[in-house]
């Protein structure tokens, strides 16, 4: 595979244009459809510092975790389709993050932009969720609503969510908690479709800004309640 790069190109620009490429080719080898989801490795997302090193989360003096590098990738795909991935790694346990990702109806007590979220039935490992998010962009506020089924895969710390209706063309993506030696790996991968007229120009850049901060506002209320049970 050959992939032309500028001289004064940054390494990670270089390595991130490959991960991409290497996507498409997924696609065109192995008779993927654009509603297929590619989850890059959680290695492959790792932030790399200048020197190559990886970095992780640590635990400072009083015994919280500090925050740890979380890289980012998106991919334009045709039709105003975006998917993007975050990734974060973390020395706390996995079973925290799996209840603060499951515990629906809170989640707009520490998501930023998100107004309300609603539990609206169960069945078993499937759920549907009422959510209500809100944003500033150019001085106006907007609000977007969706109705999400989410598949709970506990042994495989999965959560896959699609919309059932709402603001969107499309909205769906995973959460998936994956063991590491020093801790765990918590993956956010979405990909959105806005409707008819939305400039996704326009929103590309907030979409990229809310990933990082909703994997950051579940790492730190995950954080919080270990600080609850061990103090």
């Amino acid at each position: 595979m050959f992939v032309r790069t500028s001289r004064t190109e940054p390494k990670e620009i270089i390595k991130l244009r490959i991960l991409f490429l290497k996507i498409r080719l997924l696609r065109s080898t192995t008779k993927l459809n654009d509603s297929d989801s590619v989850l890059i490795s959680p290695k492959s997302l790792l932030r790399l510092r200048p020197d190559g090193s990886e970095t992780a989360s640590s635990v400072d003096g009083d015994g919280r975790f500090a925050s740890s590098a979380i890289e980012q990738t998106m991919e334009r795909m045709p039709m105003g389709v975006r998917r993007l991935a975050v990734q974060l790694r973390s020395p706390i346990p996995e079973q925290l993050f799996w209840d603060v990702l499951t515990d629906y109806e809170n989640l707009s007590s520490f998501i930023p932009n998100l107004s309300s979220s609603e539990l609206v039935t169960r069945s078993g490992n499937t759920v549907q969720l009422r959510q209500v998010g809100s944003q500033q962009l150019l001085g106006l506020r907007f609000s977007a609503q969706v109705l999400l089924e989410l598949t709970e895969y506990r042994p495989e710390g999965l959560l896959r969510f699609h919309m059932l209706k709402g603001d969107f063309r499309r909205f769906e993506g995973t959460w998936r908690i994956s063991r590491v030696p020093d801790g765990c790996s918590l993956v956010y991968e979405l990909t959105v479709q806005g409707c008819i007229g939305m400039p996704i120009g326009l929103i590309e850049e907030r979409l990229r800004d809310d990933l990082t901060s909703n994997l950051r506002a579940v790492e730190r209320e995950a954080n919080r309640r270990f600080q609850q049970q061990t103090s």
